[in-house]
């Protein structure tokens, strides 16, 4: 008869408390997590005092992501130049503006839905394993709703802006951004480039797109990883 091999007493039990350790770390981090993310995305941060606003913009929610939008053309920017209408399929001109996201480059193109997540791509985004990537979509027109909350800009909050998003495209030699091409695009009106940053668990799409609230001085949170945290603000 083949020998048995007994695995020690001893053992076993080491094992499961090394499971048991990890199993509770896992949940006080996730609970640590869950109430971070509730009470930082509450506490707001107040909208500057400049009462020079003239420049219309709007916040964008798909539900789960939140894109900034901006105007196509300013006296200050020419967006077309920087993302021309070449670079999405339906070349449309007339679009008279322009929504940018950030976030995880291979969340964006391996995952048209959400049953297309994969472990590993999962894995690296959550970790700030991968490369970013900067959506854009142009949009003819926009109605404000639940998910879609306008704000106005100074002129000097909208030059921050502007310069807090191009900040975040990565820059060829020449100093032009750099289209991704791929079959992963969402429409006839929007493209992907190479991004700046690594998106994780605490600096996700949500949070560059408060962050560039922030920037511009406009109503923000404090820090959220939602989309409902930016939204709540503009309630």
């Amino acid at each position: 008869m083949p020998n048995c091999v007994r695995i020690p007493f001893e053992m076993i039990r080491k094992t499961l408390r090394i499971l048991w350790r990890s199993l509770l770390v896992l949940v006080l981090f996730i609970a640590l997590y869950a109430v971070s993310a509730w009470s930082l995305s509450h506490i707001g941060i107040a909208e500057e005092n400049d009462p020079d606003k003239e420049i219309t913009a709007y916040i964008l929610s798909n539900g789960v992501h939140t894109d900034i939008v901006l105007p196509v053309r300013t006296a200050d920017m020419d967006w077309s130049r920087d993302i021309p209408f070449a670079n999405t399929t339906g070349r449309d001109s007339s679009t008279t503006w322009v929504a940018f996201g950030w976030g995880d480059k291979g969340f964006y193109l391996e995952t048209p839905t959400w049953g297309d997540l994969t472990p590993r791509v999962a894995f690296k985004a959550m970790f700030g394993l991968g490369n970013s990537a900067v959506h854009a979509t142009f949009h003819r027109n926009l109605e404000e709703g639940p998910l879609c909350k306008r704000m106005m800009l100074s002129r000097a909050q909208y030059r921050r802006l502007v310069t807090y998003i191009r900040y975040s495209f990565a820059y060829d030699l020449q100093g032009r951004t750099q289209v991704i091409r791929t079959h992963a695009i969402y429409g006839d009106t929007d493209a992907f480039y190479e991004g700046v940053g690594s998106y994780s668990l605490f600096h996700t799409c949500n949070t560059w797109a408060n962050n560039a609230l922030k920037a511009c001085g406009q109503k923000a949170c404090w820090w959220t990883p939602l989309d409902t945290g930016i939204l709540r603000q503009y309630e």
